[in-house]
């Protein structure tokens, strides 16, 4: 069972904060309870960590979008497996950086975050792990598509580890001598002055990129980039009921870093092919239907298109203009609710701009007869139907 609190509530926000509020409602949490602040306090920690956790979602704008709409569980809806986005993983420098710290040397005494193995400095700082840029690809799909899901297999030109040099960029993978400005350690550390009193400060070593070592030979096959393009096949599945716009990341699939690390991720950008007849409304699809007098009138059987094909419909005899029939479960599936969308029928019936002499004089035969033309209590009730598109 998930025990996670809401992440708005974590940070003390409310969910239609800005970005600006977010960073700044975490400023106030990592000050408070950062353990050099509260040492050997293991409840302020896990609220530190708890913080950290919150706003590397939201401060980011897609993984928000994704927590507001499915929660902690938004990792199992993004289409590619996976739970949750945890503790696990995040950069905590990185994220203590985007919320205006700078260069202050909180590192990190919990597994999980990265960074060096203790807070207040002195702790050697293992180099930290280049990660390759993401891939972004839009893919059209039908109403169809979007209605069953899909399984695409495309062809996406990539960057990618350089095979002779193993990432590295340099000759073989082995032509290396240790950096001269870092020895080694692939940080520059100095002190500075900070909240938490003067404290040490480490950077990344300009000289060698944070790995302690530099190339003495480039390998040849990668000019000493360590990556190479190539069209790499990607197989993934759209589940049914996507929408316009919606965003699903293939993890390790983007491009490989220069220099070595691990690759970004692929993002898949879903944009709706619209669909000649239909119109979809959420979960429902809506399809006006023009009926000629006669059918509505006397009724009749029609065929309709659907998103799995055509359909006969009965027409009731006496079907008013406005009127809206209903095909349940012919929509699209609905990922919030659960189930599936409806197809509505909005019923249209035609009205010639130039009838014929001959169609003139039926509709003239017609007047006077009884139930063809309204009466004072038909016009109250159909104008109390569209009394609302009077109103202003």
């Amino acid at each position: 069972m998930d025990t996670k609190r809401d992440y708005y509530e974590v940070l003390g926000v409310n969910r239609g904060a800005t970005a600006e509020e977010i960073k700044k409602a975490y400023r106030k949490k990592a000050l408070q309870y950062h353990p050099d602040r509260n040492p050997g306090d293991k409840e302020a920690e896990e609220k530190f960590k708890e913080a950290t956790e919150a706003y590397d979602v939201l401060s980011n704008d897609e993984k928000r979008k994704l927590y507001d709409q499915y929660g902690h569980s938004m990792g199992q809806h993004t289409g590619f497996g996976g739970g949750g986005f945890s503790a696990q993983g995040i950069d905590l420098e990185e994220i203590l950086r985007r919320a205006g710290f700078g260069g202050f040397d909180f590192g990190s005494a919990f597994g999980g975050f990265g960074g060096a193995t203790g807070f207040g400095g002195g702790g050697r700082r293992r180099p930290r792990q280049r990660r390759g840029s993401d891939l972004r690809i839009r893919v059209k799909l039908t109403l169809a598509e979007i209605a069953n899901g899909i399984t695409k297999t495309l062809r996406v030109p990539t960057f990618v580890e350089c095979t002779n040099c193993k990432g590295t960029g340099a000759k073989d993978g082995v032509a290396f001598a240790t950096c001269n400005r870092c020895h080694g350690t692939g940080q520059i550390v100095t002190e500075q002055y900070t909240p938490f009193g003067m404290q040490q400060a480490a950077s990344v070593c300009p000289n060698c990129d944070g790995t302690g070592k530099t190339i003495t030979e480039q390998c040849p096959h990668c000019h000493g980039e360590g990556v190479n393009k190539k069209d790499v096949e990607v197989s993934f599945t759209i589940p049914a009921g996507a929408q316009e716009g919606q965003t699903f990341s293939l993890r390790g699939k983007g491009n490989y870093p220069k220099g070595g690390g691990v690759p970004g991720d692929l993002l898949v950008v879903v944009e709706e092919i619209p669909h000649p007849e239909l119109i979809r409304d959420g979960a429902d699809v809506i399809y006006n239907l023009m009926l000629d007098i006669p059918t509505a009138v006397a009724g009749g059987s029609v065929e309709v298109p659907t998103i799995s094909g055509r359909a006969r419909l009965n027409i009731p005899a006496g079907t008013q203009p406005g009127k809206v029939l209903r095909l349940r479960g012919k929509g699209v599936p609905d990922n919030e609710n659960g189930g599936r969308g409806d197809q509505l029928i909005n019923i249209m019936v035609y009205i010639p701009e130039k009838p014929t002499e001959e169609q003139k004089h039926i509709f003239e035969s017609l007047k006077g007869q009884p139930g063809i033309m309204p009466t004072e209590a038909d016009r109250s009730r159909v104008f109390s139907k569209f009394k609302h598109l009077f109103e202003q």
